[in-house]
């Protein structure tokens, strides 16, 4: 059967020739920083959770709802996003995207109490979890193969510096002006985004009136939903919460994915699939989406656990600890643009296994922190990470998505962003589980709070450097998709000429 979502492509895509139009650039310009503005917001949690535990009078326990709640959300949302982008076409859905997130966003920032600001994580998410994917799909189908190395370089600032920034911006906000203004001062950006995007973004594939599967839905939010709740009750499950056991939500999950997955499959036939799973028919996906699992896991846990560290056993204070992450936060905004351009010329090969080997080291330079680790190994191991993801995301996900059919672009951003919510979740739900569990046994042998935390981190990224060497082996079977022919002299790993 002929694949009709073929045909929604404009002219003015990649095959229109390898220059972008001026309304391209401007287009691909208010997505990006739609989504860094959205995404930054995602990690302001981490610094904040304790200030709004306390002046909200809730335990730990229930103030990790902000949290939990925000990726359970994202973890439902992000895989229907393929379809939606289908249905409704860039400028609808970008409008339907961030008017959610600024509601949620103003709803935040007034909340009178726990269960309004829960209820406005829950609309940010909503609006955050269609950003990512929008713009990949939007880049993939505006620019050239040879181009677009430098455009996902681009991407990379947003997935990995946003969040490495937020901690810095929530820490310094916190000490200055209080928790509301985490989410008042993120209002009039987002609302300056909003009316922009809505006068510059226009359509660039006409939408395709394809019904929506009432079956598959239920399925993907049970499915996607369990999993993620599953990982994240993990974490919370060390701690020593009652709530309900991780087995629960893991078992419905797998189960409804199992379910999810064989209706796709069927419904793909006909191209009515809600999450087409046929990007996995591309080796280079599969792989290159295995890459991806691992180092977001890796980044993600480490965003969590090092701003604990510092707090909890360095004693910085919140802005402190935010500014801890700063130097590699803008390393890696400089770093995206530039290792988009080696792509471009070079492809992969020369930057995946360098990038790999980076934050395999980083990781196990924190595997040797203790109670007394000086802020300056701390922040050295924090950099030499940031520039290990910079080096390794960037082509992953050029390759990955550069690896399915055109038509497919939607589907393969939806599931890229699945892949890196599920992985934020289990990379998490991984480091959190260890520290806790080595935490506690040292604090029942009677050491000290300080030093009970250090050998619980230590032990965590002990297990997370272990996982790294995974990483390792796993590039080494990436390639440059054959579609997409080097933009420079050289070919994918050949050296350019002096």
């Amino acid at each position: 059967m002929t694949d009709t979502r073929a045909e929604a492509l404009p002219a003015t895509g990649p095959a229109a020739g390898s220059a972008l139009e001026r309304r391209d650039v401007v287009l691909i310009g208010v997505l990006l920083v739609a989504t860094f503005v959205v995404i930054l917001n995602e990690t302001v949690m981490s610094v904040a959770l304790p200030v709004l535990q306390t002046e909200l009078g809730v335990d730990p326990s229930v103030g990790q709802w902000l949290t939990t709640a925000f990726l359970l959300t994202m973890g439902v949302v992000i895989p229907l996003t393929g379809y939606l982008i289908s249905r409704l076409g860039t400028r609808t859905l970008f409008g339907v995207a961030m008017s959610l997130f600024t509601a949620g966003t103003t709803l935040a920032a007034l909340a009178p109490g726990f269960g309004v600001l829960l209820t406005a994580r829950v609309v940010q998410a909503s609006g955050t979890a269609i950003m990512l994917p929008l713009l990949m799909t939007t880049i993939m189908t505006l620019v050239p193969p040879s181009r677009r190395g430098v455009m996902m370089g681009n991407i990379s600032i947003v997935i990995s510096v946003a969040p490495a920034l937020g901690p810095t911006l929530s820490g310094v906000v916190l000490e200055h002006l209080g928790w509301r203004w985490v989410f008042g001062l993120v209002v009039p950006v987002a609302v300056a985004a909003l009316v922009l995007g809505l006068r510059l973004v226009r359509p660039v594939a006409a939408p395709l009136a394809a019904p929506v599967d009432l079956v598959s839905v239920p399925l993907a939010v049970l499915g996607f939903g369990g999993l993620v709740y599953g990982l994240v009750s993990l974490g919370h499950a060390a701690e020593g919460s009652h709530g309900l056991s991780p087995a629960v939500p893991f078992g419905v999950g797998v189960l409804a994915l199992a379910a999810f997955v064989g209706r796709q499959l069927l419904l793909a036939r006909t191209d009515r699939a809600l999450l087409d799973l046929r990007v996995f028919a591309s080796r280079q996906f599969t792989v290159a989406m295995a890459a991806m699992l691992v180092a977001m896991a890796a980044m993600m846990g480490t965003f969590i656990l090092v701003p604990y560290y510092a707090q909890t056993v360095l004693g910085m204070g919140p802005t402190a600890t935010g500014l801890l992450t700063l130097p590699g936060g803008i390393l890696m905004g400089v770093a995206g643009p530039i290792v988009g351009r080696v792509y471009d010329a070079r492809g992969p090969r020369p930057l995946l296994l360098p990038g790999a080997a980076l934050i395999s080291a980083a990781l196990w330079m924190l595997a040797t922190i203790g109670a007394d680790t000086p802020v300056a190994w701390l922040l050295a191991a924090y950099v030499v990470l940031c520039i290990g993801l910079a080096v390794t995301f960037t082509p992953l996900m050029t390759v990955g998505l550069g690896s399915v059919r055109p038509a497919l672009y939607a589907h393969g951003s939806a599931v890229l962003g699945t892949f890196q919510q599920v992985a934020g979740a289990a990379g998490t739900a991984l480091f959190v589980t260890v520290m806790t569990i080595v935490s506690t046994r040292s604090a029942e042998g009677g050491a000290t709070t300080e030093v009970a935390v250090a050998d619980g981190v230590r032990s965590a990224f002990l297990v997370g450097a272990c996982v790294s060497l995974l990483l390792l082996v796993v590039v080494t079977f990436v390639r440059r998709p054959e579609q997409e022919p080097a933009s420079g002299p050289a070919a994918d790993g050949a050296p350019l000429p002096h």
